[in-house]
C-alpha cells in the first residue's frame, strides 16, 4: 500500500522536475509522446488521438474481465495464470520483496543479481533470469490496489510503452531517490515520462472504478485498511 500512496502523492511533483530541467535538451528529439499530426493519402491523423483510443480500448477491455471475474481478486489470479504469468503465494511476501525494493503484486521481469534473489526466495530456484510474476501473500487481497497491478500486468502484456522493467526501475528510482536527474540520457528520460504516464493511468483508472461502486473518499479508504495482504 506504501508505494500506491507515494505514487499518488509524488507523481506531480516527479513531472514537474523533469519537464523544468529537462525541456530545453527535448528540442528536435524523437519523444512517441508529443502531441504529433501526419498525413496519410490526404487524411490527418492525430496521434494523441489514436493513443487515447488504444487507452480506451484496453481499458475496455479489462473491464470486460473484470466484470466477467466479479471483481474478485481470486478469480482474476486464476485468469492472469491461464495468460502464462506465474503467481505465488507466499507467508509474509513483504518480508521477501521490501529488500529490493518490491512490493506485494505485479513484479516485472528481473535479470541479474535481482532475479538471482528472487529465484531463491520467490521460486526456490537459482536463475539470473525471471518472468513477470504475481507475488501476494497468502490471504484476503486488497481487491482496489489489486486492481492497480492488474491494470499495470494487462498494459505489460499488451506492449503498452512505459511498462518495460527498465522504464519500471528508472520510476522506482526517481521516486524515492533526490538524484540529481542531469545524468539521464534523452532515451531515458522520455522511458521515465512514459512509466509515470502509465502509473497515473492505472491511479485514474482504479479511481474511476471506486467511483462506479461507492464513494471515491469510502473507496480510498478501503485501499488503505481491507484487506490483510498488505496490499
Amino acid at each position: 500500500m506504501q508505494l500506491f500512496k507515494s505514487i499518488i502523492y509524488n507523481i506531480l511533483k516527479i513531472q514537474e522536475k523533469f519537464l523544468k530541467y529537462q525541456l530545453a535538451k527535448t528540442i528536435g528529439a524523437k519523444n512517441t509522446s508529443k502531441k504529433k499530426r501526419h498525413y496519410f493519402n490526404g487524411c490527418t491523423v492525430d496521434l494523441s488521438t489514436l493513443a487515447e483510443n488504444e487507452k480506451q480500448k484496453l481499458e475496455d477491455e479489462i473491464i470486460l474481465i473484470l466484470k466477467k471475474c466479479s471483481c474478485s481478486p481470486e478469480e482474476i489470479l486464476e485468469y492472469v495464470n491461464t495468460q502464462g504469468t506465474k503467481v505465488v503465494y507466499l507467508d509474509n511476501a513483504s518480508k521477501i520483496l521490501n529488500p529490493i525494493g518490491e512490493n506485494e503484486g505485479f513484479i516485472y521481469p528481473a535479470r541479474g543479481s535481482k532475479a538471482l534473489y528472487l529465484g531463491a526466495g520467490v521460486l526456490q530456484k537459482f536463475t539470473l533470469k525471471t518472468p513477470e510474476m504475481f507475488v501476494l501473500s497468502k490471504g484476503k487481497i486488497n481487491k482496489y490496489y489489486f486492481i492497480y497491478h492488474f491494470y499495470n500486468w494487462f498494459a505489460f502484456k499488451n506492449n503498452i510503452s512505459g511498462l518495460d522493467t527498465e522504464a519500471q526501475e528508472l520510476l522506482k528510482k526517481y521516486l524515492y531517490d533526490s538524484s540529481d536527474t542531469k545524468s539521464l540520457q534523452l532515451a531515458d528520460i522520455y522511458k521515465l515520462k512514459d512509466a509515470i504516464k502509465q502509473d497515473k493511468a492505472a491511479i485514474e483508472f482504479v479511481i474511476k472504478l471506486c467511483r462506479s461502486y461507492e464513494g471515491t473518499k469510502q473507496a480510498l479508504e478501503k485501499m488503505k485498511t481491507s484487506g490483510s495482504a498488505s496490499l
